[in-house]
């Protein structure tokens, strides 16, 4: 789900009910996932860390290590109920993302395209979520419902009952956003009816964004651009009151939120921080630098980047240098990297880069596989191809 969203000036009218949320919600419109596609995303939603932090196998499909600690373990320890529907076949994989939950229910009938996602969706898993609601044993006391939505994915599919907003890959693209507005809109008609929803608190995000030849790139994952990253985060809930907080927010800091929000004390090993105290009102205080993290795998090269004020800094592997103001050239269409005026910021930024990512080790993948690119030999990527000899240990 890109950021662009009528909630936050895109002009086209293609989600009404999530519109609707947001004016009674928590809005942050400069919002950012961690990386550029699922597998790598929600690995470090789950976790509250970095994906290159992370015991994972080396395949754009990562699989992680039981040996990681994910968020809804923790809710489950104290006796929360822990709940997930999916909707695509990397779920269903056995990588690891399931750990902690008591439900783990993938849409039935799938079919298997590493290259793209030729499945409808999202009313299977609409009636899936309402089953699950609708027994009281999964809703009498503290709960956790992960939906993860997939039907914005390409392929778009033209679906009855929904408005042509062109015929253009992004037009279609919106056709898919109405169509699982839909589906959630007929998902929240039901939990509005139901005595707990006055306790509940509702997060609305997406994983990553989408690019349509941004950057000569289309669909996602490969590059931490943007339209790649930016995502909608709204928060609604019991004494959260309307409004924007126009700071920029990452995902790192979901899994310490839903802990605070379920009144448990912070994990240690969690890298962000909690964004309950300005949802209920206090100040929003500055949690820049952003990071983003994209590490190697068989089809990504490894790619960081950091912002901070008006600058992003991006590193590729080499090391190299890319240095984008996003206030003046927000589609980050002029590499200043080499421009002399900016020299002073580059060499800022990249001291800047070195002294807050040293502080999130890198763990290289285990079991082998082919990576991308490699990494600086003397630097926290490892050498080309490196991998980790304990990490198959560690899996264990």
């Amino acid at each position: 789900m890109r950021a662009d969203m009528p909630w936050q000036g895109y002009a086209h009218a293609i989600a009404p009910g999530l519109t609707e949320l947001a004016a009674q919600s928590v809005v942050y419109p400069r919002a950012y996932s961690v990386s550029s596609y699922t597998a790598k995303c929600m690995g470090a939603v789950l976790s509250g860390r970095y994906p290159s932090t992370l015991y994972r196998g080396p395949t754009f499909f990562t699989a992680y290590s039981r040996a990681n600690a994910f968020f809804p373990e923790l809710l489950q320890q104290h006796g929360a109920r822990t709940m997930a529907v999916q909707a695509h076949g990397y779920f269903d994989r056995d990588k690891c993302l399931s750990q902690g939950f008591d439900v783990w229910q993938v849409v039935p009938g799938l079919k298997w395209n590493a290259e793209t996602d030729e499945n409808v969706t999202g009313p299977k898993m609409t009636e899936m979520a309402l089953s699950l609601l609708g027994d009281a044993r999964n809703t009498r006391g503290p709960f956790l419902l992960w939906l993860h939505y997939m039907d914005p994915h390409d392929k778009y599919v033209v679906h009855e009952g929904v408005p042509r907003f062109g015929r253009r890959a992004r037009d279609f693209y919106d056709g898919e956003i109405y169509f699982t507005d839909m589906q959630i809109q007929r998902l929240l008609a039901f939990c509005r009816q139901q005595p707990w929803w006055k306790s509940t608190v509702l997060i609305v995000t997406g994983d990553h964004g989408e690019a349509f030849g941004e950057h000569e790139q289309w669909k996602h994952a490969f590059a931490l651009w943007e339209v790649l990253t930016r995502v909608p985060l709204m928060v609604h809930g019991p004494g959260i009151e309307p409004r924007r907080i126009e700071a920029r927010r990452s995902h790192i800091d979901l899994a310490p939120t839903v802990l605070d929000l379920m009144r448990l004390g912070p994990d240690p090993g969690h890298a962000g921080h909690s964004l309950a105290p300005e949802l209920y009102g206090g100040a929003p205080e500055s949690r820049e630098p952003i990071l983003l993290d994209l590490p190697a795998d068989n089809y990504n090269p490894p790619t960081r980047a950091l912002i901070e004020g008006d600058f992003k800094l991006l590193e590729d592997p080499g090391p190299k240098y890319k240095l984008y103001d996003l206030v003046r050239d927000p589609g980050e269409t002029r590499n200043l990297a080499g421009v002399a005026a900016y020299g002073a910021e580059l060499a800022r930024l990249r001291a800047r880069f070195e002294q807050v990512w040293s502080k999130h080790p890198y763990v290289a993948p285990y079991g082998g596989g082919k990576l991308v690119g490699g990494g600086r030999a003397d630097g926290p990527m490892g050498p080309p191809g490196w991998v980790d000899p304990d990490g198959e240990k560690r899996m264990k």
